[in-house]
């Protein structure tokens, strides 16, 4: 029999024992709980430390450097828009890289400049995540000789050889492309670069000296000494020697600026004036651009001209144009002042690789030749940033030979479609299309303009300007053609403008749609003299690229352009004979075709 001893020992395993038990199965707890803790905060630091699905920020790095391999410490890198408007600006650290960060994920392109060298570009990058963008800038002479220096040590990143053939303040000479400069890219030493050419074909409606199909080529080179070289010829086929051509020669200074020469023709032998036909113009554009610091630009020139009307009395006109352009540049603040005597060509799309974009407007005074021109002044101020722009500026004008044009509508057996080219006017019988000059005159007034960056790459602007127009009454009865044009004279006017443009994501389409009100009546426009105003009415632009190279060095696109697609602002006269004659300041005008860039 057990004694009290001996039960209390027992009681005393047991419940030690027991404690045992329980402390095994607390630490198990324990453990557990650390376990489901730990994997707890691992999961709170990851999710608070990375971005929501689909907004991972992107960044674009890399390095800079000359054709050495020698990296470029203080070298600015723009990070810039498919229409080249600037999202980012930084400087190289002191081993050449830079670094930009908190992108929206898109295409974008690389721009790098260093003092004495060429800008270096990098277009069309396709920025998702973190991506490297290696720049080299070269000087003029080694652009000259086509051969870039190979990067030191074989285990080195790739450069991507590229340069634009310009300095980074001026306009290029020839604009092929909307989307930015020219670019001469080599794969390499010992490649030659390949050449810039652009073949194109198109058929238009409804302009003067224009219509029916034509067919261009134009070809870039940089053949020695940092000069670029610009070649264009455009002819009508089926016809007896309609052409234009060009040639454009520009000089690099360095930092100093550049000098250009421009040199155009136009051989029009169907149009018809003062009883003979055939009309030949001629232009010479010589202007220098100078840079006095980083803060203020200045180009001066002029435009030698002479027109000639072929026959047994040929008509001759010649003016000597001058003009200069100067612009203080205090951040994104700009003032300037601006003197021209030419007023601009309303060419299609703008484009100043055509020669009437260097050729001045003609017509008619009585039996003479007369060229538009005169005086224009203007002092503005313009504040230009990432997102948005606002221009404001005033001017003086005086306008000598304003061009009045009309279409001509004429009955079956009608003579006066033969006989315009004697009544004081120019006339082209393949557009049944007239121009002659109106009374001279004077003007002052305002323009204001504001434009705003929307999503992706589209644009819209809103713009104003007031000044004087010539305008053209109604007429209670049928009158001589010489009593219509008399019946011209100026009038104060105002005008507003809407332009909108951009690119559509996947297709790759550009473009571009205007519309300008002006008051019925004018006849000429309001601001002759004004850059990048929205031309009359409403206006449709399209580019629609098909076929584009893998290296993104050239492709065949299709070109739609329709001016006054409303074919508004007509003024119609019923001349003596029953012939109709409608005056407009822009004739409704088609022009479609193929262009081939390579």
């Amino acid at each position: 029999m057990p004694t009290e001893l001996e039960n209390s020992g027992a009681c005393t395993a047991n419940v030690s024992v027991k404690i045992a038990r329980d402390a095994v199965g607390f630490s198990d707890l324990l453990m557990k709980r650390v376990t489901h803790l730990t994997g707890l905060a691992v999961l709170v630091v990851f999710l608070g430390g990375a971005p929501a699905f689909g907004a991972t920020p992107a960044s674009v790095s890399g390095l800079v450097r000359d054709s050495a391999g020698v990296p470029q410490i203080g070298a600015e890198v723009q990070l810039l828009r498919s229409d080249q408007s600037v999202v980012a600006s930084v400087y190289t650290d002191s081993a050449g890289r830079f670094a930009i960060s908190s992108l929206a994920p898109g295409r974008y392109a690389v721009k790098a400049m260093g003092p004495y060298f060429l800008p270096s570009l990098r277009e069309n990058i396709k920025v998702q995540g973190a991506i490297v963008v290696n720049l080299t800038l070269n000087t003029l002479y080694e652009v000259i000789q086509w051969l870039p220096a190979r990067p030191r040590g074989g285990d080195s990143q790739k450069d991507d050889w590229a340069w634009t053939l310009r300095s980074a303040a001026n306009r290029p000479l020839l604009r092929w492309l909307q989307d930015g400069p020219l670019v001469v890219v080599s794969d390499g030493p010992g490649v030659r670069p390949k050449l810039k050419a652009r073949l194109m074909a198109t058929g238009q409606a409804g302009t003067f000296g224009e219509s029916g199909e034509r067919f261009s080529t134009a070809v870039e080179d940089t053949p020695a000494d940092s000069r670029e070289l610009l070649a264009r010829v455009d002819f009508a086929p089926g016809t007896n020697g309609n052409m234009e051509s060009m040639l454009g020669f520009r000089q690099d200074l360095g930092m100093a600026g550049s000098v250009q020469s421009v040199a155009a023709i136009s051989v029009a032998p169907d149009i018809e004036g003062a009883g003979d036909q055939g009309l030949d113009e001629a232009a010479v554009r010589s202007f220098e651009t100078m840079h006095f610091g980083p803060a203020i630009d200045a180009e001066v020139g002029s435009t030698a001209v002479i027109g000639r009307l072929g026959g047994n009395s040929p008509s001759t006109a010649t003016a000597m144009l001058p003009f200069a352009d100067v612009e203080w540049h205090n951040g994104a603040n700009t003032l300037r002042y601006r003197l021209a005597t030419m007023t601009p060509s309303r060419i299609s799309g703008d484009d100043e690789s055509e020669a009437t974009a260097w050729l001045p407007v003609m017509a008619m005074r009585g039996d003479a030749l007369a060229i538009e021109h005169g005086i224009h002044q203007e002092i503005g101020w313009e504040r230009q940033t990432d997102a948005s722009g606002v221009a404001v500026l005033f001017y003086s004008d005086h306008i000598d030979n304003p061009v009045i044009e009309a279409l001509g509508h004429f009955a079956e057996g009608n003579t006066s479609e033969v006989s315009l080219g004697d009544e004081g006017v120019l006339f082209d019988p393949a557009s049944d299309m007239l121009r002659a000059a109106g009374p001279a005159f004077s003007s002052t007034g305002v323009q204001a303009s504001v434009e705003h960056r929307l999503s992706g790459s589209n644009h819209i602007r809103v713009a104003y300007a007031s000044g004087a127009a010539l305008l053209m009454p109604n007429l209670a009865k049928a009158n001589p053609l010489a009593d219509v044009l008399a019946s011209s004279h100026p009038r104060r006017a105002q005008t507003y403008s809407i332009s909108l443009s951009g690119t559509l994501d996947g297709t790759g389409t550009r473009w571009s749609a205007s519309y300008r009100w002006q008051p019925d009546g004018t006849v000429t426009e309001v601001a002759p003299f004004a850059e990048n105003a929205a031309l009359p009415f409403l206006n449709v632009r399209l580019r629609q690229p098909i076929h584009i190279a893998r290296d993104g060095s050239g492709g065949l696109e299709a070109l739609l352009e329709v001016r006054n697609l409303l074919a508004q602002g007509y003024q119609p006269y019923i001349l003596s004979d029953g012939s109709l004659l409608l005056f407009a300041d822009d004739q409704r005008s088609l022009r479609a075709g193929l262009a081939f860039t390579f």
